[in-house]
């Protein structure tokens, strides 16, 4: 994600090295690159055009701080014009009513349908809420069984009418259903439809009409860059939909949806699809994501997906176990899990700061664990419990059952050796205190 566009930033920002002051004249050839940037990014040009001029007018004649370059003072600029670009500030859902109703809209092939399900999963978990799914695309002939898969996944309730034709007599009734059945949300998940086809704009306008919903929410392939952003423009002047969801950002997209649709709709960008799975979903902040763009990766976002994933007493309870040596495969294998939950691992090691740059040529696999938990599902459940007992007969044995050479065996019981000292070390106060001694600018990092 925004891959590109950060290789091509970085390269316009090292324009300004070795300068001593921002100029008028180095100003305009970095801003040039960076325009060209944005455009390369599927931007639209009004807004690239737009956004640079508002970066030069601030970046010319400021003094460069006696710690800083000139590159590092422009980046921090760019940075919070991108934020601005984005809408500044995160936005929430207005789910007050009884039942809140939500409609969903979208062109055909968006991802509406699984987005349903992802927030009624994010309204459950996050909010404490009880939503009622409704089938309202009518055309389509697996919709309603793709939202009723959905449904049983997240473990919420589908309201679905198979023989009637009419979306509006559907989303109607479903909220009568919602209001004597104690549900407090109301997704209304409708037809893909195109712009251009008035008949489907004008269904989908009844619906809205009919149900007065609290939240409309257009769901947009973030892959298809500055088409997306046209085709936002027309929905929103037609239903005034209150937020825009960015669907496949942990695809290979260009960016230019994110960075257009806010200026060109004004209407915030409330939430970002990660992947497939359905807690893949995540709030929109601004300036997190101006964080990646910019390459300093995004710590809050990587440590609320931890918390989201980790529990407390357990890992109390693996702290003792460190602290005592005792730290065995079975723990290693619960840690693996608990990691695959967070996420796309290439997304992951994105939002550690420098980190991304770093890794960007590197292809990671999501799949990179399945040798380690052959390994260790080969192993017997004594071995597992007791590391050092794991000989050279039983390597050559785990080797066989996991599909895997002797070497790979051993790499890994070395790799978790270490692993295990490392945390026991960690773990210790007094060990800590001489780190933090010996290397001063830890204490600020960690």
């Amino acid at each position: 994600m925004f891959g590109s566009l950060q290789d091509k930033l970085d390269r316009a920002f090292k324009v300004l090295k070795g300068h001593g002051q921002i100029s008028e004249i180095n100003v305009a050839e970095t801003t040039k690159e960076i325009r060209r940037a944005l455009l390369d990014a599927d931007v639209s040009f009004k807004v690239a055009k737009e956004f640079t001029n508002r970066v030069k007018e601030k970046a010319i004649g400021q003094n460069v701080l006696t710690t800083l370059q000139p590159g590092q003072v422009l980046t921090k600029i760019v940075h919070d014009e991108l934020v601005e670009l984005m809408g500044g500030e995160e936005s929430d859902l207005s789910i007050s009513g009884n039942p809140a109703v939500i409609l969903i809209a979208g062109l055909q092939g968006s991802g509406k349908t699984t987005f349903t399900g992802k927030l009624a999963n994010y309204l459950k978990t996050k909010k404490g809420k009880k939503p009622l799914l409704v089938g309202g695309d009518v055309y389509r002939p697996a919709a309603m069984d793709q939202l009723e898969v959905l449904g049983g996944q997240v473990d919420a309730d589908v309201y679905l009418e198979r023989e009637n034709k009419n979306p509006v007599e559907i989303a109607e009734n479903a909220i009568k259903y919602a209001r004597q059945n104690g549900f407090n949300v109301v997704i209304v998940d409708t037809a893909g439809r195109l712009a251009v086809d008035q008949e489907m704009m004008d269904e989908i306008g009844r619906v809205k009409d009919a149900v007065k919903p609290q939240e409309i929410l257009f769901v947009v392939d973030s892959m298809t860059g500055q088409d997306a952003v046209n085709t936002a423009k027309a929905f929103n002047d037609k239903l005034d939909f209150n937020g825009v969801v960015l669907t496949k950002l942990d695809g290979d997209t260009r960016g230019g949806a994110a960075l257009s649709i806010r200026e060109v709709v004004t209407k915030p960008i409330k939430f970002v699809g990660t992947g497939e799975k359905m807690d893949a979903l995540d709030v929109f902040y601004p300036s997190r994501m101006a964080d990646r763009i910019l390459g300093m990766g995004d710590v809050v976002s990587l440590v609320e997906r931890a918390e989201a994933q980790f529990d407390e007493e357990q890992a109390k309870k693996l702290q003792k176990k460190i602290a005592k040596n005792q730290f065995d495969f079975n723990d290693f294998y619960e840690q693996i899990q608990q990691i695959k939950k967070m996420g796309n691992l290439k997304d992951l090691v994105g939002m550690i700061p420098g980190i991304g740059k770093m890794m960007k040529d590197v292809d990671i696999d999501d799949n990179a664990f399945k040798g380690i938990e052959a390994i260790i599902h080969s192993m017997t459940p004594y071995e597992r419990k007791n590391p050092k007992s794991i000989s050279g007969s039983r390597r050559r044995r785990i080797a066989r059952g996991s599909g895997n050479e002797v070497t790979e065996v051993n790499k890994l019981i070395k790799q978790f050796e270490e692993t295990s000292k490392v945390m026991k070390m960690m773990s210790n106060k007094s060990n800590m205190a001489k780190m933090m001694k010996n290397f001063p600018g830890l204490g600020g990092k960690m």
